[in-house]
């Protein structure tokens, strides 16, 4: 059974990056949302899956608190107990998140959940999708975290937060064809939403376990008029430089995963837009943050997104 805690959060000043912001020469307030895959952020033992360290926790706490979302997904995290830990080892320090979402699906170690500074205002936990592929019955790996958060009065957004299949071979089935299958659910529940309100604030964000250019990712994108918007969030390095060609993305340093096994870089983390929040989205906003030692709290870089939350 799910349990939830919400109580009202404070809203202190804050430069914009921070918890809240004002565009310049505008007056509007910015709200910012990351998704990080935590890497095992367990607080149980279990096959294959030992504590997360203490250096690696506080390692996660100084990149979060370097970030301050004010609305943060996060996937491989434990029981909701791991999550808690997180938020109130987050409050201690100054990053106060209090409301938040919690959802488990057929992998019973690792789960998906949501730290929020803004009211969770409706949850629709999707914890038993399942598909057929080649006769067999399948479930998800992980459950998809679907909520409403109400950033102001006259401001509401959608967010699913998911983490699709990862790229390890496994006996049961080809891992490629899970990952697409995974996709495509989540693909049909965002495409519900879109096309009962074409016009919907909403995100799609987590971990997808494959680079933009393979069926998963562009499934999920999809096509036409309910097409997604790919943040593409990059390092603040000073690269403003143009794509040597006009249908290419800019050369910028995107990477959100490292797999040591084959000493490769990949962006498998993004932050997906519908067409009515993409018109609140603030480009400059949207980050991947650079922290030296990265690597101690996780696998994977957190991805930033930054919206004005004022419908436009």
């Amino acid at each position: 059974m799910q349990t939830h805690f919400a109580r009202v959060a404070l809203r202190p000043l804050a430069l914009w990056f921070g918890i809240l912001g004002l565009a310049a020469g505008h007056g509007q307030t910015l709200f910012t949302v990351a998704t990080y895959n935590l890497e095992n952020y367990v607080d149980t033992a279990s096959p294959g899956r030992e504590p997360k360290p203490p250096e690696a926790r506080a390692k996660i706490r100084e990149i979060l608190l370097q970030i301050r979302p004010d609305v943060l997904a996060v996937q491989e995290i434990g029981r909701p107990s791991a999550l808690l830990e997180l938020r109130d080892s987050l409050a201690a320090e100054g990053l106060n998140l209090p409301h938040w979402e919690h959802v488990g699906g057929f992998d019973t170690n690792i789960f998906v959940g949501v730290l929020s500074r803004f009211p969770i205002v409706a949850r629709r936990p999707h914890t038993n999708e399942s598909f057929l592929l080649q006769g067999r019955r399948f479930r998800t790996s992980r459950g998809f975290a679907e909520v409403d958060i109400r950033v102001t009065d006259r401001y509401t957004f959608t967010l699913f937060t998911a983490h699709l299949k990862s790229r390890r071979e496994v006996a049961y089935g080809d891992q490629a064809e899970l990952r697409l299958q995974e996709a495509l659910k989540l693909r049909a529940l965002v495409e519900a939403r879109l096309r009962a309100n074409p016009q919907a604030n909403l995100l799609v964000v987590g971990d997808f376990n494959d680079t933009k250019d393979q069926p998963p990712i562009r499934t999920l994108i999809g096509r036409g008029t309910l097409q997604l918007v790919d943040a593409r969030p990059a390092e603040r390095n000073g690269d403003n430089a143009p794509p040597p060609r006009p249908d290419w993305d800019p050369r910028w340093i995107t990477w959100t995963h490292f797999y040591g096994k084959e000493d490769s870089y990949d962006r498998v983390d993004y932050i997906l837009i519908s067409p009515g929040m993409a018109r609140e989205w603030h480009r400059e906003g949207s980050y991947v943050p650079n922290v030296p030692n990265w690597g101690v709290a996780s696998d994977h870089r957190p991805v930033v997104a930054a919206f004005h939350a004022e419908d436009r």
